[in-house]
């Protein structure tokens, strides 16, 4: 079976945005291939060195969130980066392997910068890449799944796999991207780019009814439309987005009534988002009665972590052994 790598900065809870673009894919992949999903929290460090303190909180609210929406610890290996000490000696030697030039020409660092305001990357912003090759090469990954703006990390990793594999003997697999078929985007509930917990514009898988509720009727829709009665547009429209994407098959003609009055000025914006408030709650609700009953159990969603980490870390441990006696330095 393939093993496949992939995970996330534990920044703060996830929200629906994930849900679309990458954690329902991975209920999916845990059933196709061997899955390792990283907790990467030494990632963080590249834009948050100062926000320690909050990782452990961040960490447990992820973990709830994986096993909210159904990712199966019985299936999948879910660790956490930092408690793996192999990763970082892995980094060290990838990193003699690429020119900062390289790490310079990777088209999210630019970006990256700017989203966190950041002049001068920091030493270890610029080697993220480097980083994330360990990562994915310490488990041996074959497969990486990722959106079409993350490839070219991939092809940081799959360079310098190739380029020990060169220097010292075939030792390590070069994975490859795995794009999955465009599982979309959700914009945020302002209307502006994607859903983000940066921008302050999300919606948690661990809101409240109420908090639900809140957001939605805040929500940005058309901002030509003055009143119920003046055409509106679906296309584009947060609320009609969110409403396609969660939607079931039992809402699917109301949701095309819906966007038939909308354009033709019979429903106003407050009747559309009662009944997205409604379709969303709907959807949340498996995930909060999850998530509730793995919240009642501190003790076995540690348990679950310590033992994903110990599981890592012994494919940690191969690795590195392998790549020693690859590069004639396993001495001892």
């Amino acid at each position: 079976m393939k093993r496949i790598l992939t995970g996330d900065r534990p920044t703060g809870k996830l929200h629906l945005g994930h849900y679309i673009g990458s954690l329902r894919n991975r209920v999916r992949l845990q059933d196709e291939y061997e899955c390792f999903f990283i907790i990467a929290d030494l990632h963080t460090l590249t834009t948050k060195p100062e926000q320690t303190g909050e990782l452990k909180e961040n960490i447990q609210q992820m973990v709830l969130d994986y096993l909210s929406v159904g990712i199966d610890p019985q299936k999948a290996t879910i660790y956490v980066q930092s408690q793996i000490p192999e990763v970082g000696e892995l980094a060290v030697i990838f990193g003699n392997l690429v020119n900062t030039p390289r790490l310079e020409r990777v088209p999210t660092l630019k970006d990256v910068m700017k989203d966190a305001h950041i002049t001068i990357p920091s030493y270890g912003l610029l080697g993220y890449p480097v980083l994330q090759a360990a990562d994915i090469l310490m488990v041996r990954a074959h497969l990486v799944p990722v959106g079409k703006d993350q490839v070219s990390h991939i092809e940081v990793t799959r360079e310098i796999a190739r380029e020990f594999n060169r220097v010292y003997g075939e030792t390590l697999p070069v994975p490859e991207a795995l794009v999955p078929q465009d599982l979309g985007t959700l914009p945020g509930t302002d209307g502006k780019t994607k859903m983000s917990k940066s921008a302050g514009n999300v919606i948690n898988l661990s809101d409240s009814v109420g908090e639900v509720e809140k957001k939605v009727m805040s929500m940005y829709t058309d901002p030509k439309r003055i009143h119920p009665t003046d055409p509106g547009t679906v296309e584009g429209n947060p609320v009609f987005i969110y409403l396609d994407a969660f939607s079931t098959e039992g809402d699917k003609a109301q949701v095309t009534s819906l966007k038939e009055r909308y354009t033709k000025g019979q429903v106003g914006d407050i009747e559309v988002k009662k009944y997205l408030v409604k379709v969303l709650n709907n959807f949340l609700e498996h995930i909060r009665k999850r998530r509730a009953e793995f919240e009642k159990q501190p003790e076995l969603v540690e348990k679950i972590l310590q033992e994903g980490t110990q599981k890592a870390r012994e494919e940690a441990q191969k690795t590195l052994d392998a790549v020693k006696q690859a590069m004639k330095m396993d001495y001892f």
